[in-house]
């Protein structure tokens, strides 16, 4: 008695979890052999489209028909065996070389010019079933993209919320890539480093485990972050409709650094001073190192006369010089009422620097679309438009940060002031903060250098502490009352000055022109 095989097939992994569509074919195919008194030798069951070749069932299938195994073949359908024509073709040789068809749900008799031709129909029918399937739903794919839906699985930081609704930032992980964001630019981390930071502070990949280098590598290069939508195979961009993560500014920063390193280097500690310390005479950063118990930083220019510096030195010195501010905590609130005051003021200037950004976005809306128009009449070519498409998302992106950072002006001021305020304050504590993190970032955020000539420790600060720790502060000439407001108006001065910085942001000269460089048209 002869030996056959059958073969079942469905599309997807989770179809075939569910078990239904392979039951029936399998029924249906034990059916139909015990009708003809066929002998099913071998079952071979794959969970995988038919659209593309390749699949390594039918392969294998393939290979044992070639070498005899099995007299024939015994499918449900047509297009349960094949999708594609090349997949046909293949079959189709191994009937005209004595392999036996068999199809359980349909009556074709392949011995017949007749049969063939019908069957080769059906199978032209199902090839061109996927080609329009594909075609549908990549319609329906760059429809959702171009009204700023991701279509796919949301990355990390992320909350997905079904099918034609925006991406929603995840409460946990979401501040947590922020972070992550915010300590790379600093160029203090490496990617190693970071993975393993991030883990301790409680960021998890989708599946719960650790963020690793080249996930951080992704999420660094992934412009969804800054409220964009790239896709891999093509490169194109589209505008997004979530919320970023990350402004303009620092997604840049993050990429000047990704770009400027060819290595990163794991750091196995994490030292008290990594990276702060530079050498007055050749510029260069100290290098940390652990020796018998204690920490030096050692300069590695022979010329330098900056050998090495202990750790213990360098936290004395800072000991010393940790300034104590001159202000008392009633100055300090007077001195606050007094900026809340005049940042309302502030706060006004930049709402009208915010409606000129809106006038940006709409010409920038404008140009996207005149651009898709001509790109649609033929009139550039697809890598033109594409190229200039790319531009004018990324100038989007960056004004469309600006404009939220000047509308929540009043609250980051606020913040700012308060984190200001913070490391006065923290400042007469050094060196004994909390944490070495902790420390790190006090002299971040204070000092612009911290220069070692020999063994003495050379700081600058940088404004406004500059400013508030020197040693000129006016406290006296008058009554009681003049010497607190004495001192509060000069506080107040330098703060006001500072935040006026902090509040510049400084636009591109086309921000509020109605047809920006590079925005051109099209034509």
């Amino acid at each position: 008695m002869k030996r056959y095989i059958a073969y079942t097939r469905v599309s997807t992994v989770k179809q075939g979890e569910k078990g239904s569509s392979l039951q029936e074919q399998r029924a249906a195919i034990e059916s139909y052999a015990r009708r003809y008194e066929l002998l099913i030798a071998e079952w071979f069951e794959e969970k995988e489209t038919a659209a593309k070749q390749g699949r390594p069932i039918f392969v294998r299938m393939l290979k044992a028909l070639e070498r005899g195994q099995a007299a024939g073949v015994i499918t449900h359908k047509i297009d349960r065996s094949a999708r594609n024509l090349r997949d046909w073709a293949a079959l189709g040789e191994l009937h005209d070389r004595g392999v036996e068809l068999h199809f359980a749900h349909e009556s074709i008799d392949l011995s017949s010019r007749g049969g063939r031709l019908s069957a080769d129909i059906q199978a032209v029918v199902a090839a061109d079933y996927v080609r329009n399937l594909r075609e549908e739903v990549r319609k329906g794919f760059y429809g959702r993209l171009k009204q700023g839906f991701y279509p796919l699985p949301a990355p990390v930081g992320y909350l997905d919320g079904g099918g034609g609704v925006v991406k929603e930032v995840d409460p946990i992980s979401g501040p947590l890539v922020a972070k992550a964001f915010a300590l790379y630019a600093s160029g203090s981390w490496s990617l190693d480093s970071i993975s393993a930071e991030m883990f301790r502070r409680g960021l998890r990949a989708k599946r719960g485990g650790q963020v690793g280098r080249n996930g951080f590598s992704t999420i660094f290069n992934n412009p969804f972050y800054l409220g964009l939508i790239r896709i891999a195979k093509t490169g194109e961009l589209f505008q997004g409709r979530h919320k970023p993560l990350v402004d303009k500014r620092l997604f840049d920063r993050v990429q000047a650094i990704l770009t400027g390193r060819t290595t990163h280097k794991a750091n196995l500690y994490r030292f008290r001073y990594q990276r702060l310390l530079h050498c007055c005479v050749c510029r260069r950063a100290l290098t940390a190192t652990r020796t018998k118990g204690h920490v030096y930083y050692r300069c590695y220019t022979r010329t330098c006369p900056t050998t090495c510096v202990r750790e213990e030195l360098i936290d004395e010195a800072l000991r010393v010089a940790a300034p104590e501010l001159k202000l008392s905590e009633r100055q300090w609130a007077a001195a606050q009422a007094d900026l809340e005051a005049a940042l309302v003021h502030l706060k006004s200037n930049r709402m009208q620097e915010a409606q000129n950004l809106t006038l940006s976005l709409a010409a920038i809306d404008d140009r996207l679309a005149r651009l898709t128009d001509a790109y649609v009449d033929q009139i550039v070519d697809r890598d033109t438009y594409l190229s200039r498409k790319e531009k004018l998302l990324e100038d989007r992106a960056a004004f469309s940060s600006q404009k939220a950072a000047l509308e929540a002006g009043g609250e980051d001021f606020a913040r700012h002031l308060d984190r200001i305020f913070e490391l006065a304050k923290a400042l007469s504590c050094l060196p004994k903060l909390a944490n070495d993190e902790e420390l790190r970032e006090v002299l971040k955020d204070t000092t612009s250098n911290l220069a070692v000539c020999g063994k003495k420790l050379v700081i600058t600060w940088s404004n406004p502490f500059r400013e508030l720790v020197s040693d000129d502060v006016v406290t006296s000439g008058g009554p009681h009352r003049d010497e607190l407001r004495t001192g509060v108006v000069r506080l107040k001065n330098v703060l006001m000055e500072h935040l006026e910085r902090f509040a510049c942001y400084k636009l591109p000269p086309h921000a509020n022109d109605n047809e920006p460089p590079g925005l051109k048209k099209a034509a």
